[in-house]
């Protein structure tokens, strides 16, 4: 299972998240963004697993092995959407260009008194639209997620704006998160998640999808709850493009997920091939936006 992820440390430390936090919120962003470049360089010469995740990445991507700088401009893209969480949580709006797609898919929902499920992805930022929606939309969000992998980051961060934290629902094993997600929907919430990565449970139940010209495995847990919610589900990326702007995309999976008795595991197989499918688009539209730095079709393994 692509859970190696959980194994990967985080090459981090309280002295160097809090200059960074320092730098950016007193010196500003242009001051910030040039301690990137010798972040980048620390990455690419000493963090081997996460340079040879890169690696195989783009050698999907680009179909041969990338260059050093190909490997270094994907560290460096990963860099300035972390250190851009910190304007996004503060309200900094200012100093981001964030484009909306001309229709909140959402946000239409919620005005309806309808609750969705927003499926995002380690590819491009998901703070961009939760940051967002707090400071700037009236979209009320709510986000299950994991804690734990980078904590000394979502620390600083949660600690930047409290309120930031009180969007999240933890996810647990068992029907409490579930029925949190139930209860948020039933109010108008849009409820993110990612569904992107395993975590690595013997229980948790996957589909086998094709993704760059590969087997990988996708987690079923957003097909069955939206399934079993009967809501809508749609898939979001928040880009990153370079210097501070930032592209919102919405993809509407299906108003309706139902997944038949006599053909529900060719239902879910469908679904979260469909999602996987979508990744693979926007993979190819912006390459350097994946931020899954591990060897996630087990390559290395299989060898």
């Amino acid at each position: 299972m692509n859970s190696a992820w959980q194994a990967h440390k985080e090459y981090s430390t309280p002295l160097a998240i809090n200059t960074i936090r320092w730098i950016a919120l007193n010196l500003g962003r242009p001051a910030a963004r040039l301690l990137l470049y010798p972040i980048t360089l620390y990455y690419v010469l000493f963090a081997a697993k996460q340079r040879r995740g890169s690696q195989l990445y783009l050698t999907r991507i680009f179909k041969r092995p990338p260059s050093w700088w190909q490997v270094a401009k994907h560290i460096h893209c990963f860099s300035a959407t972390i250190l851009d969480r910190i304007y996004l949580i503060t309200g900094q709006f200012a100093q981001l260009d964030i484009t909306f797609p001309a229709e909140n898919m959402p946000l239409h929902y919620s005005k309806n008194g309808i609750g969705c499920l927003l499926l995002g992805s380690h590819l491009g930022s998901f703070e961009v639209l939760r940051s967002y929606a707090i400071k700037k939309c009236p979209l009320p969000v709510k986000i299950l997620m994991h804690e734990g992998q980078t904590p000394m980051i979502m620390h600083m961060l949660n600690a930047l704006n409290p309120n930031i934290a009180e969007t999240i629902i933890p996810h647990t094993e068992g029907a409490n998160s579930l029925l949190k997600v139930k209860e948020a929907i039933a109010s108008g919430f849009a409820v993110g998640l990612l569904g992107d990565r395993t975590a690595g449970n013997e229980h948790e139940k996957t589909a086998k999808c094709m993704l760059l010209g590969a087997e990988v495995e996708i987690p079923t847990a957003p097909i069955l709850i939206a399934a079993t919610l009967q809501v809508p589900l749609i898939v979001f990326f928040g880009l990153y493009r370079g210097g501070n702007h930032y592209e919102i995309h919405f993809e509407l999976l299906s108003e309706k997920i139902t997944l038949n008795r006599n053909s529900r595991q060719q239902d879910i197989q469908y679904w979260t091939q469909q999602y996987a499918s979508l990744l693979e688009k926007y993979c190819l539209k912006q390459p350097y936006n994946w931020f899954n730095f591990y060897d996630y079709w087990q390559e290395d393994d299989r060898e």
